[in-house]
């Protein structure tokens, strides 16, 4: 049907014709009555299809019983079945019905145009509409990845312009090196030579009268001094480090089609300090009150004095990241720690980031700092973040702080790891827990 056709045109009535329906009804009489009742009716059990008239007293159909929905002589509404039922002359039935179909009409024809309108207005506006907002979206991709691909082009050609000069600093050095050792030894070589000789060539009157001639050669030979190597015939590791490119790296894997999580991660409670407690889950460290603490039983894998605790996965190898809820707490740590970091005392052995068996993010009196062998470096952090990620990948040997919630990176470190590392926690205020 063509939606832009009326309703009444569709349906082959002009609409004078319905709207006139309700006149018509009152002349039509039985006419009306007829056209209205058919062989289908005969269910109703008064009349049958080869009659018009009632079964049970003859008489013409001409009224409409409301509570049965069925025609019915003035008979049946006095001593017939119908006694007591609501009925209305048949009709004023039939100008009700039409008049009820002209409404359904004028209702349909009425939705019709408004689905017109919906389609000739609204969606092809949103047809527009969709054009125009692709196309923006479009531009915005593109001009973002061109800014992101020249600053990595432009990183890209600055490190490798750096690690081209660091290595031909490197070779400068080797050069020279080489030089100098090799007249050295060539030096030696011709030292060594004529003592040999004066030693097994010189008559003993002669050799006993130039031990001047001796201390002076073994003097310059002296001279030379040991080789040593030093951190200038290294590549120094840190040409090819960028804060872009790394920021840029940890957001690929945190972000890219491929995440990596520790799933199973969870407090070791070997390890759990007297000082905190563990939930039932082993996924939350709550730091305790002293009346509230209590002596566990000795383990060689418990911290006894600081307020630590470990991580049950051992990684040495692959990408693992794992985030940390430090909700409203003053006092944390998160990091890593080598397999053997000491466990008891109140040394630095024991204590995370104050040793070099441990790298932590910490923070304390409002402050973030990364921990490492005793050294602090202060981070700025302008978002203090109620929860952060860490991202150790081990091919690159490289340990990422960020904030989950962005994806920043608050700080990173690399560091040729040389054994297995755990998950390190501390909390001195409130809790903080493993997120799944």
């Amino acid at each position: 049907m063509d939606l832009q056709q009326p309703i009444f045109s569709a349906l082959n009535v002009p609409r004078n014709e319905i709207r006139s329906a309700k006149e018509d009804s009152r002349l039509s009489g039985k006419a009306a009555a007829t056209a209205e009742v058919t062989s289908s009716d005969s269910e109703s059990g008064i009349f049958s299809g080869e009659s018009e008239l009632c079964v049970e007293h003859e008489s013409d159909l001409n009224w409409f019983c409301c509570s049965e929905q069925k025609l019915i002589c003035s008979h049946c509404t006095i001593v017939g079945s119908c006694q007591g039922h609501t009925v209305t002359a048949l009709a004023n039935r039939v100008t009700a019905v039409r008049n009820q179909l002209v409404d359904v009409c004028e209702k349909m024809q009425l939705h019709s145009r408004r689905i017109e309108h919906f389609i000739n207005k609204t969606l092809t506006a949103k047809e527009r509409a969709l054009q125009v907002e692709a196309s923006g979206a479009r531009e915005r991709v593109v001009a973002q990845v061109s800014v992101v691909r020249e600053a990595v082009e432009e990183e890209e050609q600055r490190l490798l312009e750096v690690v081209q000069r660091e290595e031909e600093r490197v070779e400068q050095c080797l050069l020279t090196q080489r030089a100098h050792w090799g007249q050295a030894l060539a030096m030696l070589t011709q030292t060594r030579t004529r003592l040999v000789h004066t030693l097994t060539n010189t008559p003993d009157i002669q050799l006993a009268t130039s031990g001047q001639e001796i201390a002076d050669r073994v003097e310059d030979a002296e001279g030379v001094g040991e080789p040593c190597d030093t951190d200038q015939l290294n590549l120094n590791a840190g040409c090819s480090d960028s804060k872009l490119m790394r920021g840029l790296w940890a957001s690929a894997i945190l972000l890219g089609p491929i995440a990596y999580g520790s799933a199973h991660l969870t407090f070791d409670e070997r390890t759990v300090s007297s000082l905190l407690s563990l939930s039932e889950d082993l996924c939350t460290l709550t730091f305790l009150p002293k009346r509230s603490r209590q002596s566990p039983p000795y383990n060689p894998a418990r911290f006894d004095s600081w307020p630590n605790a470990l991580g049950t996965l051992a990684i040495s190898s692959g990408t693992h990241s794992w985030v940390m809820d430090v909700g409203e707490s003053g006092a944390f740590k998160v990091g890593v720690c080598y397999t053997s970091m000491g466990r008891k005392g109140s040394g630095n052995d024991s204590r995370l980031g104050y040793n070099g068996q441990s790298w932590v993010l910490s923070k304390y009196d409002g402050d973030f700092s990364f921990c490492h062998a005793g050294k602090n470096t202060p981070l700025h952090v302008i978002h203090k973040p109620k929860s952060l990620g860490l991202l150790l990948d081990w091919p690159s040997q490289t340990l990422v702080f960020y904030d989950p919630d962005s994806s920043a990176v608050l700080h990173s470190v690399r560091h040729a790891f040389s054994g297995p590392l755990l998950p390190a926690f501390a909390v001195a205020d409130r809790s903080v827990t493993i997120l799944h």
